[in-house]
């Protein structure tokens, strides 16, 4: 019965939907009050319908009920709890009515916190929110229905895949789908104030919240899944350039230039097409990632493998959209005409600098992603496009942007001189050229990765100390801690990609690999560690079975851990899994895999020491936390005034 109840709940919001979509565009249009206040009600009782069959479709992967054939595929009576829930996501129709309910809730989020926004502008947001959670309702009931029944249920159920099965995926995608998600709020403020044929300093004031929620999201679920790849594939690596990691990645690259771009708009009403565009492409890279991972274009660990209607589905759902926008935003073109002029060195060029580099970099990936497609498809040629294309193409972009970032920090408004911004950014470029010296005095026989990586990420932390330090004036050390949120936030952020740079070029360039058979007893060292295999038996889980080896860790005559790394046999879904065993520390960590036993007795072994690699999530967490700052400043809360400052800061 509860199911049944959670699919009628769908229906309901199917019409609810429509009635968000039709209704209180009419009202904006005619300027009918009672119309656009259906606006806020509709938003509500969406999310609350989606909502209940969110959790309906949750009770029946809890209580394992296998008369829905959704959790005969994807769950397992032994499974433990965590995965039981997890497995609601786990798959594609629950992930895409996952995907619905946080589509509702940021619709409804605009109904409670615009209430200070110009009445026709918050009907016309809530409209088109509405209107994508119409079409993605539709593309659930009518080709991915998470409700339907077996006539003969099964005594147990197919089990969730393995890989899935972690921790780390019990947060990915909900973090991931929130900054998808999220940037369906820029889309909808963006062809909102298109209709309106309106878009200048107040508009850019308040799409930037919305656009910063979801960029620490996006920030937080690429990082969870990057983690959840180097401790849970076996291989050692954080990035693949996977077409779905890209997927992800295109659309936080967009929404990093987007934000700054609004801040061009907010602070001189300039860029005003550009940042429109912006909008439009940020959430248009999101519909093309959940198309890449559900249309069963692509092979992937990440990917639903599902069948080309669904595709074709969602093909149209994004040329719709994408369409619609484009075509509204070449029609009002002569509304988005700027006034504020800017000389070529002001914080403004370096801002449309970063603009460019990210949209830029953000096309490289684009290419590279989807080129396979297009040349199987136009030439019957089966190309693959890997790494190596990656890293010389989208790199140089990155180590451009990394270099200027600083500096535009630093830049006045409107028109500069060079003067005061090169003065304070002395001691970080001496402090990076000190770096990249000592480095490349360390190291010999080696790529100039790591040098060149520790001094662009030194170059970034420092800078970003420089950045603070400027804005505390004459005052030095006592107005520090009286400098807004955003202040502190930006530059957490960009300190926090410093760090990321740090810990990816140390791991890439200074990592230490070791493959073997051992046998127990077995001794090897790795850059100054011993690993001596101990043991391995065989243990049953819950839902698997593990070949489990311990590994005694030390280094001289100090044990320093001991290590247990397994090769999992799930017998339901009849799938291995590799559990890598870490050890943890903040300059390396020590990274140990055990495979299949050999012929001639013992096991494959693999072994790393890894090198700074939790600076990469730690500097991603910075990111989070910087943009976390910034959203906690009452500025930046949509139509929310700048704070006073008391006269006598405000005279320094």
């Amino acid at each position: 019965m509860l199911n049944e109840l959670g699919h009628f709940a769908l229906v309901l919001a199917l019409a609810v939907a429509l009635v968000q979509t039709v209704v209180p565009l009419i009202g904006a249009h005619n300027r009918w009050p009672g119309w656009m206040a259906v606006a806020e009600p509709a938003a509500n009782a969406q999310l609350l319908l989606v909502g209940f069959a969110f959790a309906a479709l949750t009770h029946g992967f809890v209580t394992s009920d296998f008369s829905l054939k959704l959790v005969t595929e994807n769950s397992h009576s032994l499974k433990p709890m965590l995965y039981k829930v997890t497995g609601v996501w786990g798959n594609h129709e629950g992930s895409m009515l996952l995907w619905i309910l946080i589509l509702a809730l940021f619709g409804a989020s605009a109904a409670w916190f615009g209430q200070a926004l110009p009445p026709t502008l918050r009907a016309r947001v809530i409209a088109v929110q509405g209107s994508i959670g119409l079409a993605f309702l539709a593309f659930l009931l009518f080709t991915s229905n998470p409700f339907l029944r077996l006539a003969v249920p099964p005594l147990d159920g197919g089990d969730l895949n393995p890989l899935l099965q972690d921790p780390g995926l019990a947060f990915h995608p909900p973090f991931l789908y929130l900054g998808y998600v999220g940037l369906s709020m820029a889309f909808s403020f963006a062809v909102a104030a298109l209709i309106e044929g309106r878009v200048d300093a107040a508009w850019g004031r308040w799409v930037r919240p919305w656009t910063l929620a979801a960029w620490v999201f996006l920030t937080i679920g690429i990082a969870l899944g990057s983690w959840w790849a180097y401790y849970e594939l076996g291989w050692g690596g954080f990035w693949f350039w996977d077409p779905v990691e890209n997927a992800s990645f295109m659309p936080w690259l967009i929404a990093a230039a987007l934000l700054h771009s609004a801040v061009v708009v907010e602070k001189r009403e300039s860029l005003k097409a550009w940042t429109v565009l912006l909008a439009i492409t940020a959430f248009g890279f999101s519909l093309i990632g959940a198309f890449i991972t559900r249309s069963g274009i692509i092979t992937s660990v990440h990917a639903f493998a599902t069948d080309p209607e669904r595709g074709v589905f969602l093909l149209a759902i994004t040329a719709l959209f994408m369409g619609g926008a484009l075509t509204l935003f070449a029609a009002r073109a002569e509304a988005l005409s700027s006034r504020g002029v800017f000389s070529l060195l002001s914080r403004e060029s370096m801002l449309v600098l970063n603009n460019i580099l990210l949209a830029v970099a953000a096309f490289v990936v684009f290419i590279g992603t989807i080129w396979p497609l297009v040349s199987e498809l136009l030439f019957d040629r089966k190309l693959s496009v890997g790494a190596p294309f990656f890293d010389m193409a989208f790199t140089p972009f990155f180590v451009l942007l990394g270099l200027v970032l600083p500096l535009g920090a630093l830049l006045p408004w409107k028109r500069a001189k060079l003067a005061r911004p090169v003065r304070l950014l002395i001691p970080a470029c001496v402090l990076a050229l000190a770096v990249l010296a000592l480095t490349f005095a360390i190291q010999t026989g080696r790529s100039a990765l790591a040098p060149v990586g520790l001094m662009l990420g030194t170059w970034l932390v420092a800078g970003a100390a420089a950045d603070l330090w400027a804005r505390t004036g004459t005052s030095g050390a006592a107005r520090l801690l009286r400098l807004q949120r955003s202040d502190y936030g930006r530059a957490t952020a960009h300190a926090g990609l410093g760090v990321t740079i740090i810990g990816i070029a140390g791991m890439l360039a200074w990592q230490s690999e070791d493959i073997r058979v051992m046998q127990e007893g077995d001794s090897v060292t790795l850059a100054g560690y011993t690993l001596s295999l101990d043991g391995v038996e065989r243990v049953q889980g819950p839902n698997y079975i593990s070949t489990t080896g311990s590994f005694a860790l030390s280094r001289g005559t100090r044990t320093i851990a001991t290590l247990y790394p397994e090769k999992r046999f799930y017998p339901v879904a009849r799938m291995p899994t590799t559990e890598a065993a870490i050890d943890n520390g903040i300059l390396r960590d020590i990274y140990v895999v055990i495979g299949d036993p050999q012929e001639g007795g013992g096991w494959a072994v693999r072994s790393y020491v890894k090198p700074l690699a939790n600076w990469i999530w730690g500097g991603a967490i910075l990111m989070a936390i910087g943009g976390a700052l910034s959203l906690s400043d009452r500025r930046y809360r949509v139509a929310a005034g700048a704070r006073k400052v008391p006269d006598a800061v405000a005279a320094e």
